[in-house]
Order: C-alpha cells, then structure tokens, then sequence
C-alpha cells in the first residue's frame, strides 16, 4: 500500500499518519515500523515517530493475519499411551505446549494435532484437550483428552486431586529434613506480574510434598509430589525455602554450581514429571506411567556423584 502525506500532514509523526489512513492501532503501526514493513521515502525510517514532509512517500506492507486454528505439524512425539480418547505423551525440553504469543508453531499441540488427527473441542482452537500444562523446559508427562468426554473425566480427577503427579527435581543446596511439606499460597507477584509468588496477600492453596532422594552438597535430588497444580508450583515452593530449582532462569537463578573448583553449567530447569497415574475416564481402568530422567538431568547427576566421591 503506497501513501503519500499531503500539506495538511506536514510535521505528523509517522505511525500516527499511518493509523489515520489505515484503520490500525497505533502499536500495529509501530510493529509495521520496527519491523521493516513501512518504508518512508523508500527506506525504513529511523523512528515510529519520524516527522512527515508534504510529498513525503510512505509505503506499507500488512502481513496477512495468522491463521486462527492449530496447524497440525509433523514433529516427533514420544507417546507413551494412545487409544481414542486420550493420549500421554513425554514431553522434552525447549518445548512450548500450547500456541501463544511468540510460539505460533513447533508446540506440543502442534505435534498431538498431526500425530492423533483428533482432539477434545473444548479449548479449542489451541487448547484443545490440555487439561494441564508443563513449562517449556520442563520435561515429562502430560495427559491430553481427545474426546469432550475424556476431557470432563480428567478435569474432574485433577479438580478432586486423585491424578497422581510426582517429579524429580535437582535443586540448589541441600535441604535440612529428609522430607517436608510446603504449604504457601501462590499467586501472582505484586512487582513482576509475569512471575508468581509466595508472598502475596490474595493467593490459592498450593501444597507441595517432598522428600530428598540424593545428597550432593551443593545440590540434591529431591522427589516431589504435587497436591495442588498452581501455575510454576514446584519452582516457586522450592524457591521460597531457599532451595530453588538448578537452572531456573526465573525463580533462583542458580544456574552454576562449583565442587573444589570444578565448574558445572545449568542448561535449563532441572525439573522432570517423572510419574503420573489417573483412572482412566472412559474403562474406568487404573493408569500408571513412569518417565526415565532425560540425559541432560542423569548427566548431571552423574558429575555430582563423581564430583563427590573425591571431596
């Protein structure tokens, strides 16, 4: 689309010229700017809020919209149980679940939607089917109905807590007991609201039980059980006890740790869904699934306890 300012435009900041002539938000405008798509004068202007001249030519290119619906992509999926009402999947690490703002494409439900060639219809168009969700570099288990029926069943065991959910966790230091319970309301952060947190004065329920499996030091492995599903639970209970998760870029930050000099690098959150058990909500039948701890996890642990072995 080619525009050209007139006298009545002289001095007019680019992007709002370019809001009046077409119809889109100021932001939009701003997004075409910075992008390269709105060129002034045939060369990307230096600022959304560039002055215009009479004479003065801006041409614009609008992408087309995203399609709405979720794009069934051929990527791998490891599926661990499939019939025609759910799937169980073993999700790795780098891996959005759903489609959202950043992450269009290259989702797990991307993948679910080609592999299964059908889902549940309630969360749709992108959600169809999760009842719940793991972080992106969380690995592990995740359950997804593909049938409306399925659906309601295991929201209702997530709802009454039935679904077992237990994860391995390799967290920072070593904590005191052998075994605990947290039990701090979450929600989100007063100061960040993209993060959340324990130390809110409106929060919900979260309980979190725990027990150590493995003593480093610097770090230990930890086995923890979830009573409750609160958005980034695990990482922020562990992180209010001054214990967060090895690798959270997010909660702790404890992306090193060091044993007599010898340097080790945190690539991610150290975080597994190890195990997860429901009844099945169509037979009525008792599943049960466990996950092998990723390479990236059993790796580390393995430095640990050589690293130990000659403190």
């Amino acid at each position: 689309m080619l525009l050209r300012a007139s006298a009545a435009d002289e001095s007019k900041r680019l992007d709002s010229f370019i809001t009046e002539k077409t119809g889109l938000s100021r932001s939009q405008a701003r997004k075409l700017i910075d992008s390269g798509l709105a060129l002034l004068n045939g060369k990307p202007p230096p600022k959304a809020g560039e002055r215009l001249r009479p004479d003065d030519s801006v041409e614009i290119t609008v992408p087309e919209p995203a399609r709405e619906g979720l794009v069934p992509e051929p990527i791998p999926l490891k599926v661990v149980f499939e019939d025609e009402h759910l799937i169980v999947v073993d999700k790795p690490a780098d891996m959005v679940v759903y489609p959202a703002t950043g992450h269009n494409r290259g989702t797990l439900m991307n993948a679910v939607a080609y592999h299964s060639k059908r889902l549940a219809s309630i969360g749709a168009p992108l959600r169809a089917g999760v009842v719940h969700r793991l972080d992106k570099d969380t690995t592990g288990l995740m359950v997804i109905a593909l049938t409306d029926n399925a659906y309601y069943g295991l929201a209702r065991q997530f709802k009454d807590r039935s679904i077992k959910r237990s994860y391995a966790v390799i967290v920072h230091g070593e904590p005191k007991e052998n075994e605990g319970t947290i039990e701090l309301k979450i929600g989100r952060s007063e100061s960040n609201r993209k993060k959340m947190s324990t130390k809110v004065r409106r929060g919900r329920e979260a309980l979190t039980r725990w027990k150590v499996i493995e003593r480093f030091g610097v770090a230990a492995l930890v086995q923890a059980v979830l009573g409750t599903g609160r958005t980034h639970q695990i990482r922020v209970h562990f992180a209010s006890t001054g214990h967060p998760v090895l690798g959270d870029r997010t909660y702790g930050r404890k992306t090193d740790v060091e044993v007599k000099g010898n340097k080790i690098h945190i690539p991610r959150q150290m975080l597994h869904a190890r195990e997860l058990g429901f009844v099945h909500p169509e037979t009525g039948g008792g599943l049960h699934f466990e996950s092998p701890m990723p390479p990236d996890m059993k790796g580390l642990l393995e430095k640990l306890r050589e690293l130990k072995m000659k403190a």
